[in-house]
């Protein structure tokens, strides 16, 4: 039989449960024991859930509450040493308000320490805790969470796989925090509290391990290529009869089949949705001994399996390897999409046409286990109906006339090069800008948002059960808008916003207003910690019927004589966090909707709107994971938001904005973009990531680095921010700095939020003083 292996699954619940839970204890509003009788129930219904479904190797481990790369760090002991303080601060089980401190800062009892740093998961929109190293770096196990949740399962009567990130790819992922060593040498202190805990897995009787080494499909040097064959001989010696399954996602092996293919495991998995082709190559490589499990499902997109395509990649497979070494599998964990279509019921928002093309991770489960029944052979009825409906399903989305707009691709394919140009360059176009504006040195600004408080969120709930009037709603957002203002303008800030308070999401907002698009009720995917986005979906062509935030942009230039930014979501970032269809390459996606931004830029610059913000921060998460294809993806992304941008008078100033990423390698990509300003998050690594603006490339437009982590809930001081400014003078030309937060400040409380404003004004004072 072909056995069926899922690599994760979403872990906040199907309803946003475990953030629910999070927060309330956060807020010192629910006890540990609440928090983890809420983490356990979730565990439970996901094991079930795939163990109902037919599953085979169900993962454990792959449960989080707040990042999995965070609960590694915890395990292993690579606790920086700031933290210290707080070790004794600790529940029975998991160390949690350690933990929690280390993923969002703490600041109360005479204690304050900052949060570690936050970046992209690979090319996601997940973000993990990012591991800091030291030279003299020690390891030691100090967590056992990986081995109560496989007992947990156990006591169920469900056997589990538990899943680890692998040693390799974990040094990987981090950064030294001192000069002077590389921290893949520090892989011999690391490996043995793998050994530990494969020791521990063995003596419980685990029967499978799964280790997530993604980066043996990525660029690796000869030096790291060397370390996997010893590293692997060492685990499996230690797992003793432990089948060991190395996996791998998010791209093909190519370079890297060779080791992969050879080293000492039970199994290996392929991503055969981003390598679709890879099959070619790695089966005649493959071992007698080796098992493939093959990653046939989608596990990042919510469209449906097409079951004849996939069939034909997994008889190539049987046909090499017969059914016993063949599994069937999700190209990589679920925490990626949604957790089950069934809680799907809102026809207007997402037709069902629409939602018979979809499966989010409970069907993509099912799709698992029908697959390989069928390849199997042995079909029985109900699986040839969904085999049929899975037909039916896949023609109706190929030739619906919901999907294609002839005068959207014909306008999309008459873009030229000047369609993505600015008029004047940079320095004309300053010079009119601050002829107008009269901006001071060190002008300040925030990036958007400002607290969605639970009034704000219950407003717009009520709008949707009926509960209140479209006039009403508009009249207590203006009255929240109107006091955003004159808060702004107590605290002196320069560049002011209208705070957002009419939007649900920086990327749904924009999709509810554009052709193409649909949307789900409960399709809420985990971002980071206690965030969550319900992606919307890009089923069709795009554009934009109307006009999306010309009213509440003008309607706070009417309030004040200061200037305030028009907020746009750019492109590239409405691309990559949204679920996009898969019928058409994503770079014409992109182009349609970067003529819908421009239509908005140009209507908001015709309603008086002199700055406008369009918001890039996933243009570097988008980066192709391999380099051969990064350039091209480069072009037409900055050629799109370009697009979105250039059409517009010199002294209109266009600002973007960058967060959790890393820029070194794509800096003059970035400056390629020639936004008059850009705002990027700094503050986690110190300004450190400002060095990418200021090295051999010296970044010619303005610059705005943030000066505190709105991701946590600590108040940085004044002399702090004013530390940071000048960490930043040191680097880039005082004439080109702007003063900001990392990020909107939706997700913050009022108290904070104007304690942390007032000190970043004062910062910025006393550097025009300087």
């Amino acid at each position: 039989m072909l056995l069926t292996n899922n690599l994760g699954y979403p872990r906040v619940g199907a309803f946003r449960e475990l953030k629910k839970a999070n927060e309330a204890y956060w807020a010192k509003k629910s006890s540990v024991e609440e928090l983890l009788d809420t983490a356990k129930k979730i565990r439970e219904g996901n094991w079930k859930t795939q163990k109902d479904a037919g599953i085979d190797l169900i993962p454990s481990n792959d449960f989080s509450f707040y990042d999995q790369v965070l609960d590694l760090t915890l395990t292993v002991g690579a606790i920086p040493a700031r933290y210290h303080s707080l070790l004794n601060k600790v529940d029975n089980n998991y160390s949690l308000d350690l933990y929690f401190a280390m993923a969002r800062g703490f600041q109360q009892e005479g204690i304050d320490v900052t949060a570690m740093e936050m970046t992209k998961w690979l090319d996601t929109n997940y973000h993990y805790m990012v591991p800091e190293f030291t030279k003299d770096q020690e390891f030691k196990l100090t967590s056992e969470k990986f081995l109560n949740e496989y007992n947990e399962a156990k006591s169920l009567g469900i056997e589990t796989k538990p899943v680890l990130l692998g040693p390799i790819t974990y040094l990987l992922i981090g950064k030294e925090k001192e000069a002077g060593f590389d921290r893949i040498d520090l892989l011999d202190k690391l490996v043995p509290v793998y050994e530990q805990i494969l020791s521990k897995l063995a003596e419980a009787g685990a029967q499978y391990v799964q280790i997530d080494e993604p980066f043996l499909a990525l660029d690796l040097d000869a030096k790291v290529k060397a370390l996997y064959q010893p590293t692997f001989e060492k685990l499996a010696a230690a797992a003793k009869n432990i089948k060991l399954i190395a996996t791998t996602y998010f791209e093909a092996l190519k370079d890297n089949e060779d080791i992969a293919v050879n080293l000492p495991i039970h199994a290996l998995h392929l991503d055969l949705v981003r390598g679709e082709n890879q099959l070619d190559t790695v089966l005649a490589k493959v071992p007698a001994s080796l098992t493939l499990s093959l990653g046939i499902v989608e596990g990042r997109n919510i469209w449906k399996n097409d079951y004849e395509k996939s069939l034909v990649k997994i008889k190539q497979a049987v046909d090499a390897l017969g059914k016993d070494r063949v599994w069937i599998a999700p190209s990589s964990s679920l925490l990626h999409v949604p957790f089950d279509l069934d809680n799907e019921h809102n026809e207007q928002s997402l037709p069902a046409a629409v939602k018979n093309w979809l499966a989010f991770a409970k069907q993509k489960l099912a799709e698992v286990k029908d697959l390989a029944v069928l390849a199997e052979g042995e079909v029985d009825a109900e699986t040839t109906k969904r085999f049929e409906a899975n037909k039916a399903a896949a023609e109706s989305r190929r030739t619906s006339p919901l999907i294609h707009k002839p005068e959207v691709k014909t306008r999309t394919s008459n873009i030229t090069d000047d369609d993505a140009k600015r008029t004047s360059v940079f320095a004309d176009r300053k010079a009119a800008q601050q002829a107008k504006f009269n901006l001071p040195a060190f002008p300040t600004t925030t990036i958007g948002s400002f607290p969605q408080t639970k009034d704000v969120r219950k407003w717009r709930a009520d709008l949707k059960k009926g509960s209140i009037t479209q006039e009403e709603y508009d009249k207590a957002i203006a009255e929240e808008t109107e006091n955003t203002i004159r808060l702004q303008e107590q605290l002196d800030i320069d560049v002011l916003v209208h705070g957002e308070f009419e939007r649900n999401d920086m990327v749904e907002y924009f999709g509810e207003q554009l052709a193409g698009y649909a949307f789900t009720q409960n399709g809420w995917v985990q971002s980071y910690g206690s965030r969550c986005v319900k992606p919307p979906i890009i089923y069709g062509d795009v554009y934009r019927p109307e006009d999306m935030t010309v009213r509440w942009s003008s309607y706070a230039q009417s309030l004040t004589n200061r200037p305030v930014k028009g907020m746009l979501t750019g492109p590239v970032t409405i691309l990559q966090w949204s679920f996009v269809r898969n019928d058409q390459p994503r770079s014409t996606t992109t182009y349609q909707i970067a003529l819908a931004i421009l239509d908005e830029v140009q209507a908001l610059e015709k309603a008086g709107i002199k700055i406008i913000q369009i918001d890039e921060p996933a243009i570097r998460e988008g980066l192709p994971l391999r380099k051969a294809d990064q350039k091209d993806y480069l072009n037409w992304a900055v050629r799109a938001f370009r697009v979105s941008s250039s059409n517009v008078e010199d002294d209109t100033q266009i600002h973007t904005h960058m967060c959790y990423s890393e820029f070194n390698n794509v800096i003059e990509d970035i400056a390629a973009m020639d936004a008059d300003v850009i705002t990027i998050e700094t503050s986690r690594s110190q300004m450190k990531l400002l060095n990418a603006f200021a090295g051999d490339f010296k970044y010619p437009n303005d610059i705005g680095p943030g000066v505190y982590d709105i991701h946590s809930p600590r108040v940085p001081s004044k002399d702090e921010m004013v530390d940071l400014l000048r960490k930043a003078k040191a680097v880039v030309p005082s004439e080109q700095l702007w003063v900001n937060p990392d990020c909107g400040l939706k997700t913050r409380a009022w108290p904070e939020t104007k304690a942390a404003l007032e000190s970043m004004v004062e910062a910025a004072k006393i550097l025009r003083a300087e």
